[in-house]
């Protein structure tokens, strides 16, 4: 399945091997790879995930106070993306903890936009 919307430079490729969002010339890969390396920036950047099972409607909590980001644990690693994508916007990230490569790699994943 292949769809193209011009207005947000979005390109959807679905397949049943691996799925991808081409958004702005940044690739997110549903991989499990990929959720690691966003794993890795919130780690860098002050936050503890933790992947817990409970009854979140979202799919996740936000403790802000303590800096902990719950996250289904039964979500999958596509929702596991996504979820960690969206909230980029919502957290204050200290940058002078972050290294070049994943300030970068931030400022990127804030410009992203996820529709699902």
């Amino acid at each position: 399945m292949m769809g193209i919307c011009l207005q947000s430079f979005r390109i959807r490729i679905k397949s049943l091997e691996s799925t991808f969002l081409i958004l702005h010339s940044m690739t997110l890969s549903y991989t499990k790879q990929f959720l690691t390396k966003v794993e890795n920036l919130y780690e860098q950047g002050g936050f503890r995930l933790r992947y817990e099972k409970g009854n979140f409607k979202s799919g996740y909590c936000i403790l802000e106070q303590s800096k902990v980001i719950v996250v289904n644990k039964f979500a999958s690693v596509d929702t596991k993306i996504n979820i960690l994508v969206e909230i980029v916007a919502q957290l204050e990230f200290n940058e002078q903890l972050l290294d070049d490569k994943n300030t970068e790699f931030l400022h990127q994943l804030q410009q992203q936009e996820i529709k699902l």
